[in-house]
């Protein structure tokens, strides 16, 4: 088997074209686009660059076929807040053989090793964790936009190689035919008409002044969680501009008190619908496709992110950003479906939420390590 690493355009093509190999007689993968994947290694697209390093490398049989890949990362901000320094793989793929998958594992741990990491994380992104990260174990249905899908057996290559579950990251879905719970409206409605409480929903026009919004929540919110990074208003820019093909403004609202940003949550039309059978390209044709679907064939909303202020926490202002959406989703009868996606283990605050809204379980990530 050859390890090789990608260094010009014709192995950055062969890096696309493993999953599309491998998956290509199953029929639940949806290929990403290539573009959403290059981004990621791209220092002009990813502004991790500013903060970090990550390499790559895809593997072949003696025949010269594509049978794997995998790529190493560290993320500087984040690597030295461990007792042992950890960096990240992620983008793995490999054919049913062990010795292929350790040898992979192999590559990225001995590049992680020459950089001073003694542990890493993975499968996870060289980006923030609302893509293409954790490794599937449970609900292998086709995936949402973003969400990584794997095969079942890797699972056992991860835990044969010394992999340890950190945490598992929890995806639930709301059936949109069905009404929310009945005390879960009353207590949106009771919060929605107390004074002092405004609701707004995004606006492009006003792009900025939300964004910084969110950033305030967010930072706010998630200060306390072990290892926290505060997320950088470069990152939000970068991810609005790439939501801009499919996004709808009423998907992403914001709950304020006395005019100060409280809560929000952000909601988006499940692309993959949109770029299924594309095999990662978005041409002339792919594009009439999609912008066809866009409007008349996706049946499923992805909610990306939320979050709510500690002091605003428990006040159910959550409940009336769903119910929000749900006054604006509901009477277009498109969308069937909205997954939760995804809530880390540790996060007894937005479990509970996910629990009153009504939904169920519908896919189990796990984001593991590896000390050296």
């Amino acid at each position: 088997m050859q390890v090789i690493a990608v260094n010009n355009s014709s192995l950055k093509q062969d890096f696309l074209n493993v999953p599309k190999v491998l998956y290509k007689n199953d029929r639940n993968w949806i290929c990403p686009l290539d573009t959403e994947v290059e981004n990621v290694f791209d220092p002009k697209k990813n502004n991790f660059f500013n903060h970090g390093k990550c390499t790559r490398w895809i593997l072949k049989d003696e025949a010269g076929k594509l049978i794997g890949r995998v790529a190493a990362f560290i993320n500087e901000k984040k690597a030295f807040q461990y007792d042992q320094p950890a960096g990240g793989m992620g983008f793995f793929e490999s054919i049913d053989d062990e010795k292929a998958a350790f040898l992979l594992f192999d590559t990225a741990k001995a590049w992680l090793i020459e950089n001073g990491m003694k542990a890493m994380d993975g499968p996870i992104n060289f980006g923030e964790n609302d893509s293409f990260w954790g490794l599937l174990v449970e609900g292998f249905t086709p995936p949402s936009f973003g969400m990584n899908y794997n095969f079942p057996y890797y699972q056992k290559f991860f835990d044969a190689y010394g992999f340890v579950t950190e945490y598992e990251q929890l995806t639930n879905h709301i059936n949109l035919t069905v009404p929310f719970p009945e005390r879960f409206t009353k207590i949106a409605n009771w919060v929605r008409n107390k004074p002092g409480y405004t609701f707004e929903y995004f606006s492009k026009t006003n792009a900025e002044k939300y964004i910084n919004d969110l950033m305030e929540i967010y930072n706010d919110g998630w200060q306390d969680f072990e290892n926290f990074v505060p997320i950088k208003k470069e990152t939000l820019q970068e991810s609005f501009k790439s939501m801009e093909p499919i996004m709808d403004e009423h998907l992403i609202q914001f709950a304020y008190f006395n005019g100060e940003p409280a809560s929000f949550v952000v909601l988006i039309p499940d692309a993959n619908q949109m770029i299924k059978g594309f095999n990662g390209k978005l041409g002339i044709i792919e594009k009439l496709k999609f912008a066809y679907r866009r409007w008349l064939g996706v049946t499923r909303m992805r909610a990306i992110v939320m979050g709510t202020k500690p002091k605003f926490q428990k006040h159910g202002l959550e409940s009336v950003l769903f119910i929000r959406l749900g006054e604006y989703v509901l009477p277009k009868n498109q969308y069937k479906e909205l997954e939760l996606s995804w809530v880390g283990d540790f996060n007894e605050q937005m479990i509970a939420i996910h629990k009153a809204t009504g939904a169920t379980f519908g896919k189990k990530h796990l984001t593991m390590r590896k000390v050296f």
